[in-house]
């Protein structure tokens, strides 16, 4: 079954990386502080909520304490579900404040853009808050390094689009709410957000959208692109196109197969299978042949419809975009499951 066809409120919840990572410093907080772990220990989420996290770890010495949680995502297909999420924390001067370090397989912001500047941890702000208010619950204004570590953290960041945003070494700790609800996509618009960030930071003008794999790879050939100007939309050309209102590049690129090309070009901005289907019976029309109505697939009908189809699906999908995002140069390129073009309309500036 696909993933979106899941019924949500059957599905159990999960907690962040962040959520993790903030229970087992206060854990480790509080063994400095007491002597004793607390097991399980309790935190609170920026919404209030008060979730208890067993510890799988923890030692106390006379350099400092460690905790660690193992992570679970609920019924997400989280890529660290079930990672131990390690925290050591050592004492510093008076005044130093609370200090972020990355540990093994946590990785290294390297380009700007990003809510972390180059140089720091890829901790974000929000676990980054929540790790320094579960620290201040057990002693206020403590002077601390936070050391997180994932374990297998840069094995799992191949998985990832963390190299192409320029984080290097490892995962992100992640989490704005704490929780992580299964198969809201939540993480992958954030992905889309943080990538046209990234481009933007760099000096990027031109960015390219694609729907998968095959259409990344010929549309990066097709223009020459570099990995940090491709934004992996999926099937959110909509959301993509919504942020850039507010971000704007002076060029776009939307790249994708025949059958998510054809759904944009009839008006649709979600190309998830669950959002709508290609109306064959349109595609007959639009290509002057009424027998392509019968046919099974998008990629049939390309296969027996007339030469030039391709740049007129191109052409109005390219209408459809327009129609959300005005004053830049947008391009639709439509490739076959071989990565050939077969369709493409060319920038074209709208005020």
């Amino acid at each position: 079954m696909d993933p979106s066809d899941r019924p949500g409120p059957d599905l159990r919840r999960g907690w962040t990386t962040g959520a993790c990572a903030t229970a087992a410093a206060k854990a480790a907080m509080t063994a400095l502080a007491t002597g004793h772990f607390p097991d399980p220990v309790s935190i609170t989420l920026p919404g209030g909520e008060k979730p208890a996290f067993a510890l799988a770890r923890h030692a106390l010495d006379e350099a400092g304490a460690m905790a660690a949680v193992v992570k679970d995502a609920g019924d997400d297909p989280d890529v660290t579900h079930g990672a131990l999420i390690r925290v050591e924390l050592r004492r510093l001067p008076a005044g130093s404040g609370v200090v972020f370090r990355a540990g093994e397989g946590v990785g290294t912001v390297t380009r700007p853009g990003l809510p972390i500047p180059p140089g720091e941890p890829a901790i974000n702000p929000v676990p980054r808050r929540m790790i320094a208010a579960a620290l201040a619950e057990v002693e206020p204004r403590p002077d601390i390094e936070v050391t997180i570590a994932i374990a297998g953290g840069e094995r799992l960041a191949e998985r990832t689009l963390n190299a192409r945003l320029g984080i290097l070494g490892g995962l992100s700790v992640l989490g704005t709410t704490g929780i992580v609800v299964p198969y809201s996509c939540a993480a992958w618009i954030a992905s889309i957000h943080r990538g046209i960030d990234v481009a933007r930071a760099t000096g990027i003008q031109h960015i390219a959208g694609s729907t998968g794999s095959t259409s990344e790879t010929a549309v990066r050939q097709l223009h020459g692109l570099p990995d940090v100007a491709l934004i992996e939309m999926g099937d959110f050309v909509g959301g993509m196109l919504k942020y850039l209102r507010g971000h704007p590049v002076q060029r776009v690129t939307i790249a994708g197969g025949v059958a998510k090309m054809t759904k944009l070009a009839q008006g649709l901005l979600d190309l998830h299978s669950k959002r709508g289907s290609a109306d064959m019976t349109a595609l007959a029309e639009l290509a002057g042949m009424p027998e392509l109505a019968a046919c099974n697939t998008v990629a049939e009908a390309f296969q027996r419809g007339p030469a030039g189809l391709g740049d007129i699906i191109a052409e109005r999908a390219r209408e459809t975009a327009m129609t959300v995002l005005k004053g830049v140069a947008i391009d639709v390129a439509i490739f076959d499951r071989e990565g050939r073009l077969v369709g493409h309309a060319p920038r074209y500036l709208r005020r």
